[in-house]
């Protein structure tokens, strides 16, 4: 039986509309990434053995330290795992440092062995960091924490700008959505209400002692979670405050070892 011609076109707008509020979630990306909410448990460890048993249901671990067995072990426990990836500083101790051309590596960033990027240079930066984020992805990482994403505001040897910041933070989050991981912005405060839409959560240190906190409402008003550390306070210090703002947040000492205190 033939339908009429004006159902038909209503169908057939009907149809249209749903494709195209599919296919454009909100943030963009893959509909079945993971987002992690304010408030959400975490346990950050990039030094030592790495100790599974914190009852937590998220991990943040080295992506180059471990292998797939770990992240395996982790999703085994119900967590999800967080891959730590320097994207804004070179490190001579990881295996595709000599992949690197010294022409884009600038002034050390204070620890060592390593040096800021030259983050214009995404010629050469977006094959490489690429190559990174396929490596958390194979490894079946559920999202990438990038870090020295705020070179433009450090003395890193380039003359570096604010809208080179945002488009290479920018780059980072759409080859990590790429791969269907989550992405969160680490610190790099100043450009939070531009970046907000972009990344499916935050990571920051030391809000509370700079009294930054505030910056980060932009996340939580998104509903998208804030992985906050302490290094030189006390818990009585900033956790009234992180629980009225909603953070994830937990007291660890600068080698981000196993000890955490959250609140």
């Amino acid at each position: 039986m033939k339908r009429p011609l004006v159902l038909c076109a209503l169908l057939v707008l009907l149809t249209a509309c749903t494709t195209a509020s599919d296919d454009q979630p909100e943030g963009g990306g893959d509909t079945d990434r993971w987002r992690p909410r304010p408030g959400t448990a975490w346990q950050w460890q990039l030094s030592g053995r790495l100790d599974t048993s914190v009852d937590v249901p998220v991990y943040d671990i080295d992506g180059f330290d471990h292998p797939a067995g770990t992240v395996d072990e982790l999703h085994d426990d119900g967590r999800k795992v967080i891959c730590y990836l320097s994207t804004g500083a070179w490190e001579d101790f990881r295996p595709d440092a000599d992949d690197f051309p010294k022409s884009v590596l600038g002034r050390g960033n204070g620890w060592e062995g390593e040096r800021w990027l030259d983050i214009r240079r995404t010629d050469v930066l977006e094959p490489l960091m690429a190559d990174r984020l396929d490596m958390c992805e194979e490894k079946g990482f559920d999202a990438v924490e990038p870090d020295n994403m705020d070179g433009y505001k450090n003395r890193t040897g380039f003359d570096l700008t604010a809208a080179d910041q945002l488009r290479y933070n920018r780059l980072i989050a759409r080859l990590a959505h790429e791969r269907g991981m989550a992405v969160g912005l680490k610190n790099d405060l100043d450009q939070i209400p531009q970046l907000v839409g972009d990344f499916d959560f935050a990571v920051n240190e030391q809000c509370a002692q700079y009294e930054e906190c505030k910056d980060m409402k932009p996340f939580i008003k998104a509903d998208k979670a804030v992985f906050h550390v302490e290094y030189e306070l006390t818990t009585s210090d900033f956790c009234p405050e992180a629980r009225r703002l909603r953070l994830s947040s937990m007291l660890k000492k600068y080698e981000l070892g196993v000890w955490r205190r959250a609140c």
